[in-house]
């Protein structure tokens, strides 16, 4: 379904912050930033399994829709989210990780995206040593450069489709969303992203 606002400002002059939609950041000044951009309505549990990754000291974003509606009411495609705090937070990263929902396909393989390959590859490697399902997104690929997993200070990210089996298991087993949170977060911590390396501007 297509969008029905091309960008973030548009949304915003039609829908009001608190009642339609909610944004919350967190700057905690980590190389890595973890993101949903779809979370709420859109693609549900896309924002606690964010939060979950995030944990008390990594950085992150969360977009929600706060009504039902369709996909396109309040979803913004990825390489059009320019959202002004996601962009700042984002650009003052070294990566990111952007975690997102796909229609359920009989499986639930988490796709795998993004044009931080190294990053990627060993996201998916920590998820299959920790029991999940992880595959290359040939269909949704995320290397936009405009893709807002993308609009780090390295011009790289890595993007995760989650089917929404998957999301909702996470979400009503708390063992299982520990396992996959502390898989990414292994990741992460392997490359040395959960430490502060970022240049903040003053």
């Amino acid at each position: 379904m297509a969008d029905r606002y091309p960008d973030f400002a548009t949304l915003a002059a039609a829908h009001d912050h608190g009642k339609d939609y909610r944004i919350t950041v967190q700057d905690r000044g980590t190389r890595v930033v973890i993101l949903a951009p779809h979370g709420g309505m859109i693609e549900p549990e896309t924002a606690s399994i964010a939060r979950a990754v995030a944990g008390d000291d990594l950085s992150f974003y969360l977009f929600e829709a706060l009504h039902a509606g369709a996909h396109g009411d309040y979803h913004i495609t990825s390489h059009r989210f320019d959202e002004p705090r996601a962009l700042a937070l984002v650009a003052g990263a070294d990566t990111s990780i952007a975690i997102h929902g796909r229609k359920d396909d009989g499986t639930d393989t988490v796709w795998l995206g993004g044009r931080d390959e190294i990053q990627r590859d060993a996201v998916g490697d920590a998820l299959r040593v920790a029991g999940f399902g992880a595959a290359l997104n040939t269909a949704l690929p995320g290397v936009h450069p405009s893709n807002i997993c993308n609009r780090t200070r390295s011009g790289t990210g890595v993007q995760l489709e989650l089917p929404r089996s998957l999301r909702r298991s996470l979400s009503q087993d708390a063992t299982m969303m520990a396992r996959f949170s502390t898989a990414l977060r292994a990741a992460i911590s392997a490359a040395g992203l959960d430490g502060d390396g970022a240049t903040r501007p003053a």
